[in-house]
């Protein structure tokens, strides 16, 4: 208990699936957290639920892709936690498609999200960390930004580019000497509402698609999200201080074989 006691951590994409444990955990950890995402009625529901659990948390509205809401989110958590220890960079979509598939229109949507609002993430919460002595960034990546897979072109290359750009945030941060960390996560197939939607997309086969992801990992299941907030957690706590620029990948083996 109380692994990150006292800390101020922001959620994005807190409203549901990974970011959604990450924010509950973190704050039955002690945590007091900001809670961000599109989606207002469910990020508020988060938010509300730490606070009946006697956590403190506040949701802010956001658009990961807009500058402008990265700059309300930061005023918000200083102006009502007065600090920033750790942000987890969690809002992302997926898509599926090959690299002949694949849209412009869609390659750059997806290319907003899931590339520039880490990007952005990172630019505002390291001016903030460095004011309040440094901090703990986590970015979401996936096992696709580690190995390829040929029917999700823009996906694994957003992925990709997550990992080198914590790689490139860390050594900056590190030679610095702002006492900042930044790490990427990498989880496998987890029971959210996006693989969820990749399931139903299957149709009538469903049920066999569901068999056939399990079967690429060796544990023979996909994960929850539970599973990839106790690494987030681990990552924002004390417990990582001699951790960064490296990957942690939660994936029941699949990248092992």
């Amino acid at each position: 208990m109380n692994r990150v006691l006292g800390k101020v951590a922001i959620v994005t994409g807190g409203a549901m699936g990974i970011g959604k444990a990450c924010a509950l955990m973190l704050a039955r950890e002690g945590a007091m957290v900001v809670v961000t995402d599109i989606d207002a009625a469910s990020g508020g529901a988060v938010a509300g639920q730490i606070e009946r659990e006697n956590g403190k948390a506040i949701f802010v509205k956001h658009d990961v892709a807009s500058e402008s809401d990265w700059s309300v989110v930061m005023r918000d958590t200083l102006a009502t936690f007065g600090r920033l220890d750790v942000l987890v960079n969690n809002a992302g979509i997926g898509t599926v498609g090959t690299i002949e598939e694949a849209t412009l229109e869609a390659w750059r949507h997806l290319m907003s999200i899931n590339c520039d609002g880490v990007f952005l993430g990172m630019r505002y919460a390291i001016a903030a960390m460095k004011a309040s002595g440094g901090g703990s960034i986590v970015n979401l990546s996936s096992i696709l930004g580690l190995v390829g897979d040929g029917v999700a072109a823009a996906y694994c290359s957003s992925k990709g580019a997550v990992r080198l750009m914590s790689k490139s945030a860390a050594l900056h941060c590190a030679k610095s000497g702002y006492k900042i960390r930044v790490n990427s996560v990498h989880p496998g197939y987890i029971e959210t509402p996006m693989v969820e939607h990749f399931l139903d997309l299957a149709a009538e086969r469903r049920a066999q698609t569901l068999k056939d992801i399990e079967a690429l990992h060796p544990l023979g299941h996909i994960g929850d999200a539970s599973d990839v907030a106790y690494g987030v957690l681990y990552l924002s706590s004390d417990e990582s201080k001699f951790v960064t620029g490296s990957e942690l990948v939660i994936d029941g083996g699949y990248t092992a074989q």
